[in-house]
């Protein structure tokens, strides 16, 4: 902490019931100093410490802003269109109807997503990008993107022409000013010679490789067991059989991304033994969408424990408040873990460096849970 007043421009204090900085423990009716631009000036111990004309009293915790760290925007104009508890291969044929839209349903349905995150208190966003649809909006700078540009391709002769795509993609994202890394979808639709060229295209713009991982339980029979109806669908398509031949489980494919700094989505049927050193994030309300079925929160180390949304195509919402109520009712996590999962540990995977807690210096929005249970939270900058 740093209980110093300082005074070179417009300032705020701002306090509630309990303060969560997220890089020391929550101060009961803790105030933060902050800049009419959002920039972390101090944080005292005791409302007494401050003008008290200059106070902005709230009930509630004040947090940092929560980031996203998995969504697919451009899916928006999917919402509802998914039944619910159909398990992923039915899932996945939705997904798949996604071009049936106009580009004027798509752009109206970005627009409107994006607006629903900035109002649920959502400030950073990792999301998957498997066309150009969100440039445009992203480009508006309402929030902090990491773009995913998502490579999948599962027959080795086409490789060579779905790499070139997904390259031009990522240099019109970067030449849009945006941050943009390519990434495999999954184990199961990468094969060892894609995997290859992905981890070959990393370099000094990129933080770090993101993968949908075990996010159902198919996958691991595939890899595991050589069965399974991830088996017969990747047959049926003439798939690579190297996807499953190379790889006795999942997280086989790390070693092929010569141990970048990863980013593993869903890990819905991951168990102890599987768990590495990397992050992992969690979208509990799209895998029970999907699969009515959430991970063993028991196994992650809370530490890298971060969380997402996925896409309206698979939630009724985009709300990380929503996330973590799920996740509370399904682990022994307190409050203070349960923020650092929403906040903090999602920035520092995604390299945000500016967002996460409330350091001096940093700009990292600055929400008020007003009631937890209820899910109402209030972005205050």
């Amino acid at each position: 902490m740093f209980a110093k007043i300082y005074y070179f421009c417009a300032m705020r204090f701002l306090t509630a019931d309990y303060l969560y900085s997220l890089s020391v423990s929550p101060i009961k009716q803790g105030v933060l100093q902050i800049s009419d631009k959002g920039e972390v000036i101090s944080i005292f111990e005791n409302r007494n410490e401050v003008p008290q004309d200059k106070l902005e009293i709230f009930e509630g915790i004040i947090c940092p802003g929560f980031v996203n760290v998995h969504c697919h925007l451009e899916l928006s104009h999917l919402l509802g269109k998914a039944e619910k508890g159909k398990g992923f291969l039915d899932f996945v044929g939705t997904v798949q109807q996604r071009n049936k839209y106009t580009p004027e349903e798509i752009q109206v349905a970005i627009e409107k997503a994006e607006k629903q995150m900035i109002s649920n208190g959502i400030v950073g966003v990792g999301d998957i990008c498997n066309t150009n649809d969100t440039l445009l909006q992203k480009q508006k700078g309402n929030l902090k993107y990491y773009n995913f540009i998502e490579t999948f391709g599962v027959h080795e002769h086409k490789i060579d022409v779905v790499f070139s795509q997904v390259s031009d993609l990522r240099k019109e994202f970067r030449n849009a000013g945006q941050k943009a890394t390519i990434v495999p979808h999954a184990p199961y639709s990468v094969p060892p010679k894609l995997m290859s060229k992905i981890a070959n295209s990393f370099d000094r713009n990129d933080e770090l490789f993101t993968i949908h991982n075990q996010e159902a339980k198919e996958e691991n029979e595939l890899f595991v067991n050589k069965n399974g109806k991830f088996f017969d669908w990747l047959n049926s398509i003439k798939a690579s059989s190297s996807i499953w031949l190379n790889r006795d489980k999942s997280i086989d494919i790390l070693d092929e991304l010569d141990n970048t700094k990863m980013l593993l989505v869903h890990n819905t049927f991951a168990k102890k033994e599987d768990i590495t050193a990397d992050y992992y994030c969690t979208c509990p309300k799209a895998n029970l969408y999907i699969e009515n079925t959430l991970p063993d929160y028991s196994i992650f180390d809370v530490s890298k424990l971060c969380v997402g949304t996925d896409s309206l195509a698979s939630n009724d919402s985009l709300s990380i408040l929503e996330e973590l109520l799920v996740i509370q009712e399904n682990s022994n996590f307190d409050m203070s873990t349960l923020l650092k999962i929403a906040c903090k540990n999602g920035a520092e995977a995604l390299g945000f460096e500016s967002l996460g807690a409330f350091e001096k210096g940093k700009i990292p929005g600055v929400n008020l849970i007003v009631n937890f249970e209820k899910n109402i939270v209030k972005k205050l900058i």
